[in-house]
């Protein structure tokens, strides 16, 4: 049996209020120049706090968070896991980078049933995020199993292809998609036959997260499984005719569309085939997953359900076990920073709004459904919008404060973490007068936030989870392009104590990242860290 006692701080005195952890979704520390979102908001509370003698700079991508190298861009998954499990794991690209050049993804069981599956005259499908983002995905992935499906004498592939636009470039998708369409032509010789079949948008498309608009995924079935969608003879001509249509146009937003032969749809998903989600990031996953997998499934009319072989390329949810069947194992993060502090009986409240739910309950709890202790655990949804964010760059952020107010005057959960998800979701939209106010609107929260916290004595952490907001453009011969992905700057990590019971101070960790930041929850919650666990960024005097 897992030992998640905890020795109590020598010296710690407790105090009477709650600690607040602050997660200021996609609040990076830019170059603070005309392209920094957040350098160029009004913000004078946040301002204000850099100042302060607890306050620090987070490593929030790359190796600090368990992805492949340190020019990988961080995002809100990994992030919230690294601030949840207090120890870095190696992470959604890095595992399927592993399993596919050890190959040990070709050597499961749910490779040797798709096999089966073609051996027997079924069509292998791809569905998954076209760019090299690697964050949902990575092209080169696909890559590698477009190989070996020719390898293994996989007679019949159809790829069915997101434009990303987020990760990368807003209107990149030429650049991935051209190339990966000349490669399944080289693929198509003799009897093999390898083709796009559909795609879209991401944002419009198959990827909706947390059920935030089934319509989306809706849309997404229609054209990768029923072939319903406006036809084109490739992707590429797909792309560039959306293109020349609407100049204004980005890749995310892209409409569907569906690739025809002949007259008829050359991919449509039907009974013996066998798909692959490739997309190795849960949260936009999930549900496609669902709609492939279960008999009692009711968010959508899928108008038929095709008998296939689904199959992830990582499980997305452990607990729900979603999908039933996958190709790589998923990191196991054990003993997380929830379960020490329902071990020790410690009450905790997180709150966020649909678009970043999941990061506060599911990922920062290991990448486990529900809650650990519901004795002792609130967690508190607060219904997004469904609406482009940079026309509402406000989102939910004043009903969580409203919610998290109400938390602290009650006085019954000691540890309270919540998300605004502005700097991220308005960050990625790319509109420089949204981004800002996104930033604002986190800044005015703090404002309300921070003098009830003080009236109560309790404790404040105010953090991020990665960089956006904080590039909203980039500059190359005199030519602005709008940023709209993740950034690999550093998050603030700040600590405002108006407890007045204990003393911290900063102590030098090398290499301080989101992974140190739940030991330093545990020391001013009165608990020294476990041993694994990444040093405290604090130390009690």
């Amino acid at each position: 049996m897992t030992d998640l006692s905890l020795k109590s701080l020598s010296g710690y005195k407790p105090f009477s209020g709650p600690l607040l952890t602050v997660v200021m979704d996609g609040v990076g520390i830019g170059p603070a120049d005309e392209s920094d979102g957040v350098h160029m908001a009004y913000t004078p509370v946040l301002d204000t706090l850099l100042k302060e003698k607890l306050a620090t700079k987070l490593k929030a991508h790359g190796t600090a968070v368990g992805l492949p190298t340190d020019g990988d861009m961080g995002n809100s998954e990994v992030g919230h896991n690294a601030l949840g499990a207090g120890r870095i794991f190696a992470q959604g690209a890095k595992l399927v980078n592993e399993a596919l050049h050890s190959g040990a993804l070709f050597q499961g069981a749910s490779w040797q049933e798709i096999r089966r599956r073609t051996d027997n005259g079924g069509t292998l499908h791809f569905i998954g995020l076209i760019s090299d983002g690697n964050v949902h995905s990575h092209v080169e992935q696909l890559g590698l199993m477009l190989d070996q499906s020719l390898k293994d004498g996989i007679q019949k592939v159809r790829v069915h292809g997101l434009l990303d636009g987020r990760d990368v470039g807003p209107k990149s998708g030429l650049e991935y998609f051209a190339p990966l369409e000349e490669k399944l032509s080289e693929m198509s010789q003799g009897n093999n036959d390898y083709c796009m079949a559909s795609g879209g948008g991401r944002m419009i498309v198959t990827m909706d997260r947390y059920g935030a608009d089934w319509a989306i995924v809706e849309k997404g079935w229609q054209a990768h499984v029923l072939g319903v969608g406006r036809r084109f003879a490739s992707a590429c001509e797909a792309i560039q005719t959306y293109y020349d249509e609407d100049p204004t146009l980005t890749d995310q937003y892209m409409d569907s569309f569906v690739i025809e032969r002949d007259g008829k749809p050359v991919g449509t998903i039907e009974d013996g085939d066998a798909v692959i989600l490739f997309n190795f990031r849960g949260d936009r996953a999930i549900e496609l997953s669902r709609a492939f997998d279960e008999q009692d499934f009711d968010a959508f009319n899928r108008q038929r359900r095709p008998d296939v072989f689904f199959a992830g390329i990582m499980q997305y949810d452990g607990d729900a076990m979603i999908p039933r069947h996958y190709l790589v194992e998923p990191p196991a993060i054990d003993r997380t920073l929830s379960e020490y502090l329902c071990a020790a009986g410690v009450t905790s409240y997180a709150i966020s709004e649909t678009q970043k739910f999941g990061h506060v309950t599911y990922f920062w709890n290991g990448n486990k459904s529900g809650y650990i202790d519901e004795s002792l655990e609130k967690y508190v949804e607060i219904e997004s919008d469904k609406i482009t964010f940079d026309l509402r760059p406000w989102m939910k952020a004043s009903e969580i404060t409203d919610k998290v107010i109400e938390a602290i005057q009650d006085n019954k959960y000691k540890f309270i973490r919540l998300n605004y998800a502005n700097g991220d979701m308005v960050g990625h939209t790319g509109v420089p007068i949204s981004v800002r106010i996104a930033v604002e609107t986190v800044d005015l929260m703090l404002r309300r936030l921070l003098p009830v916290l003080e009236k109560a004595g309790g404790v404040a952490i105010i953090t991020a989870d990665h960089g956006n907001a904080d590039c909203m453009w980039t500059e190359k011969n005199g030519k602005r392009t709008a940023m709209v992905a993740h950034t690999k700057n550093p998050v603030p990590f700040i600590v405002k104590n108006y407890s007045g019971c204990n003393t911290f101070s900063l102590q030098n960790v090398e290499n301080a990242g989101l992974a140190n930041v739940a030991a330093t929850v545990l020391n001013l919650l009165g608990f020294q860290a476990p041993e694994d666990y990444q040093p405290s960024i604090l130390k009690l005097e």
